[in-house]
């Protein structure tokens, strides 16, 4: 996992001009940290997969088809993960949150995320780890690095794996009975959303980011 070093490093380098990197695929990087997602689950997002953006219980909804284990993703979304969302979507007709930066009305590559940090040398073009001076690690640890803060933070196991869209065998100890944990969606929309939130509160910390009450909607840099 990332320190908090480098954390604030990583975070703040993603908003260098000098980046050999669009601004969507590092807004992607972001998000994967704010919201535990794979890759794959969130680089393909479409304007259709979002709810309740303007309102006070915005989510992100994963299609089957690009999950793991091939189920639908019910992602509650914070201000922080809702903020890269209102940046890279930059134009009514853009349909990808992530659009292509090589081809128009396409999403990100899947494999986008893991060339930027570790870069390109048939390019000559040097990863993002490299630039900034961060030891190499893979979008994948910023799942991890986002459930260590979360465990850190006091949330349980169970709610982290909800998040991290693991099976859940036993919450606080008890074990959960299988259809209980298929229909009790309320209770577990409200875990999910209560980890996502305080993930989002400590990253505004460690970055130094307050959160904004009032005014116009600000970039997520």
């Amino acid at each position: 996992m990332l320190t908090e070093d480098e954390i604030r490093i990583f975070w703040h380098g993603l908003d260098r001009d000098d980046l050999p990197w669009d601004r969507r695929t590092r807004l992607a990087l972001k998000f994967e940290l704010v919201t535990m997602l794979r890759s794959g689950e969130l680089l393909c997002a479409h304007r259709d997969e979002l709810f309740d953006l303007d309102g006070t219980m915005p989510r992100f909804d994963v299609p089957a088809k690009r999950v793991k284990k091939r189920r639908v993703i019910q992602q509650p979304l914070s201000d922080l993960a809702v903020e890269i969302i209102r940046e890279a979507l930059t134009g009514d007709g853009q349909q990808f949150v992530f659009e292509s930066p090589v081809y128009t009305g396409q999403p990100i590559h899947r494999t986008a995320l893991g060339t930027a940090l570790r870069g390109r040398p048939d390019k000559e073009m040097p990863g993002i780890c490299e630039v900034l001076g961060l030891k190499p690690f893979t979008p994948h640890d910023l799942r991890r690095t986002a459930a260590t803060l979360a465990g850190e933070l006091g949330f349980s196991e169970a709610a982290i794996a909800k998040c991290l869209d693991h099976a859940v065998t036993k919450d606080h100890g008890e074990k959960i009975n299988r259809v209980t944990g298929i229909y009790n969606q309320s209770k577990r929309m409200q875990q999910k959303r209560a980890v996502l939130d305080g993930i989002a509160a400590e990253l505004r910390r460690i970055i130094g980011q307050p959160k904004v009450v009032d005014g116009p909607m600000r970039l997520a840099a």
